[in-house]
């Protein structure tokens, strides 16, 4: 169970870590903050990144092995990535739609799951 609440905070985790890196160009482009100076932008993106890490640091204390969860260091960074790039990918596509699913996209995305299985693999 402490896999799966790990890989649940992860994702939400990287939902707002999404939002705080890009979503000032989102915002940008729909000419909400076109006139904002860019510490203030700075500083919504770091209230955002607090959110961010309010998931980031317990997926990682509940998920690592070294407080009793099942993954490894490695294994947990490893994930991260992935759900990282996925929820990139996914908000990239349906919110800012200015990406297009292509080819090298779907290889890109077989190899983050080879990377995973070759982590796993003991």
């Amino acid at each position: 169970m402490k896999g799966i609440y790990t890989i649940i905070l992860l994702i939400v985790s990287n939902i707002f870590m999404t939002f705080a890196w890009y979503g000032n160009l989102k915002l940008s482009e729909m000419k909400v903050i076109t006139d904002w100076p860019l510490i203030l932008i700075i500083l919504c993106s770091w209230g955002l990144a607090f959110f961010e890490y309010s998931f980031m640091i317990p997926a990682n204390r509940i998920g690592s092995e070294i407080n009793g969860g099942p993954f490894s260091l490695v294994q947990l960074k490893v994930i991260q990535e992935v759900i990282s790039l996925t929820v990139f990918m996914i908000i990239s596509i349906t919110i800012f739609k200015n990406e297009t699913l292509r080819w090298n996209h779907l290889i890109g995305f077989v190899f983050l799951v080879l990377s995973v299985y070759f982590i796993f693999k003991k």
